[in-house]
């Protein structure tokens, strides 16, 4: 079987329904809560390289620290942005599902449909 990986905040509802749509078709995906196990600088990058978005587009752009921070300055770096990443896991958009070689943000829900085998 091919490997699964949800990266998952229990908090938020998107994330839960996507857990809930992936227990419905029998699915147990490896569940990395990412906020209690932030990714080091290794797993982010790989993470972007799967889902093939620069580090921009991972942002969660609603949260009071991306505001604080700045982070919507056009003039930051991608460095900047994947170091804020790294030092505020809640930034980090979500859920996502890694299936194998293959990842998507899952926004809504029911976009990880897109990628189960």
């Amino acid at each position: 079987m091919t490997a699964m990986t949800l990266y998952h905040n229990p908090r938020c509802s998107k994330s839960r329904n996507a857990l809930h749509l992936l227990q419905e078709r029998g699915f147990s995906p490896t569940i990395v809560r990412y906020l209690e196990t932030p990714l080091n600088a290794v797993q982010l990058q790989t993470l972007l390289s799967t889902l093939g978005l620069n580090v921009r587009q991972l942002l969660r752009t609603g949260e009071d620290d991306y505001k604080a921070l700045g982070l919507s300055n056009l003039q930051l770096t991608d460095e900047q942005l994947f170091d804020a990443l790294l030092s505020q896991p809640k930034l980090l958009e979500r859920p996502i599902l890694v299936v194998g070689d293959k990842a998507v943000i899952g926004r809504p829900p029911e976009t990880i449909l897109e990628i189960l085998p």
